[in-house]
């Protein structure tokens, strides 16, 4: 029983959560979430148990749903399941079968957490899958915040057996005599995870016995290096950088002074839509003469005489801002501020701040001009509107409402930006998190 005692440990020193609260946990039926189950219930924690159906097996994914039912019965914990039809999600909404089947539950996840109370949703990532994060994200060239791995906590998502190896959990399982399914297309090498699991880290294993040890503790060091280095940029940013209206003043000189300089420009150039890919081409601007430029979706780096420029496209160029997490942003009717925290206070009746139910966000966010035919449901009210009808009961002018934005997620819209939020995702009595926006011109 040496799993379960970690297992709580963890739990309380972490403050993942506690007795009193609510949890809804993602069981598929395979190793890891039926012990992550027998665990809960082993602690004496208050759960339920959701499955989803993707039907992506055949009879197979309907044995699997009959075994988790008969698991949550063993238990005796509300049971909750779905069926989706994913390929023909992933097909209209252009996804992979992977992406899709995320998207579905995800979904589903917070809408059960909501509707039946649960403090939080848990899924059974373990540290094999922390590795497995890492290592692809290293491959893939992300950077020192893709070797961080996965976050044991999301808002209301909660990763309570990352502490946990694969081969821990086999061992627990064995011992308490419990059964599971398995996923046939685990065992193949037709995705890149499970390549890495089944090849790549035997192979590793062979040279380095102790390589999941030392990833582990390498993901550790990781998360630390990444808070020094975001010190260290901050820093070098509120000493660099001049804002001036719309536009950021970053000195070449200075820049070309700091211990690195590209890395630096990177951190800089991506909070205004600029890819890692585009990093040579901006930074070739520090020896470019001035009036040379590159773009991104949203902004251009200017190269002044002194200066690097960072200033918003003109309108007609700028469509769209897509935002990935909290932060600053700039588009051609002013800049916006994000920001999560938690929710306390009066809410706020000025209209360019939006207080929404961080449960109910899902980032990316897209911040875009409303187009006709938009939609959403404005606060207080049941019934949809056509953005098009609540800007002329607003009394706004046709230069006016040229200027209006709108924030986008998955097809809705949760702010109206400067005038109204959408009823889904206001503030209740049972939200936790918030999510800030401040429109500033």
């Amino acid at each position: 029983m040496e799993l379960l005692t970690r297992f709580i440990r963890h739990v309380y020193e972490h403050h993942l959560f506690t007795k009193n609260d609510r949890l809804l946990l993602a069981v598929s039926g395979g190793v890891d979430s039926v012990v992550l189950g027998q665990l809960c219930k082993l602690a004496g924690f208050d759960f339920g148990v959701a499955h989803c159906n993707f039907q992506l097996r055949g009879t197979e994914s309907d044995t699997d749903e009959l075994f988790v039912k008969k698991l949550a019965e063993k238990w005796e914990v509300p049971f909750f399941t779905i069926r989706f039809n994913t390929r023909e999600f992933a097909a209209a909404n252009k996804l992979s079968i992977q992406e899709a089947a995320r998207e579905l539950r995800y979904e589903w996840f917070t809408e059960i957490r909501k509707k039946e109370l649960f403090d939080y949703v848990l899924t059974a990532h373990h540290a094999n899958d922390n590795i497995e994060t890492v290592l692809m994200s290293f491959f893939r060239g992300t950077g020192i915040n893709g070797l961080t791995g996965i976050k044991e906590t999301n808002d209301l998502l909660v990763r309570p057996l990352l502490f946990a190896k694969r081969t821990e959990l086999e061992a627990f399982l064995e011992a308490q005599s419990l059964h599971f399914v398995q996923d046939a297309s685990n065992l193949k090498d037709d995705y890149t995870r499970n390549y890495i699991r089944n090849k790549l880290l035997p192979q590793l294993a062979a040279i380095y016995p102790e390589v999941e040890q030392n990833l582990m503790n390498n993901i550790h060091r990781f998360r630390e290096v990444q808070a020094l280095y975001r010190q260290s940029v901050e820093h070098a940013r509120k000493k660099l950088l001049v804002t001036s209206g719309a536009e950021v003043q970053l000195p070449v000189l200075l820049l070309l002074k700091t211990a690195a300089p590209q890395t630096l420009l990177l951190e800089i150039i991506k909070e205004y839509g600029f890819s890692a890919g585009q990093l040579p081409e901006v930074f070739a601007l520090t020896e470019s003469e001035p009036g040379r430029y590159i773009a991104s979706g949203t902004h251009r780096v200017i190269r002044d005489r002194k200066h690097l420029v960072i200033a918003p496209l003109p309108p007609a160029v700028q469509s769209r801002l897509i935002i990935e997490g909290p932060g600053k942003f700039f588009f051609s009717e002013g800049r916006m501020e994000l920001r999560k925290r938690k929710y306390e206070g009066a809410i706020p009746e000025d209209p360019g701040i939006a207080w929404l139910d961080a449960a109910a966000i899902q980032f990316p966010l897209i911040l875009r001009p409303w187009r006709t035919g938009d939609y959403f449901y404005p606060l207080g009210m049941t019934k949809k509107k056509k953005v098009a009808r609540f800007l002329i009961d607003q009394k706004l002018s046709a230069t006016q409402k040229e200027k209006v934005w709108v924030l986008e997620m998955q097809q809705k819209l949760p702010w109206i930006v400067n005038h109204r939020i959408d009823n889904r995702f206001r503030v209740t009595t049972g939200t936790k998190e918030i999510v800030e926006i401040k429109y500033l011109r």
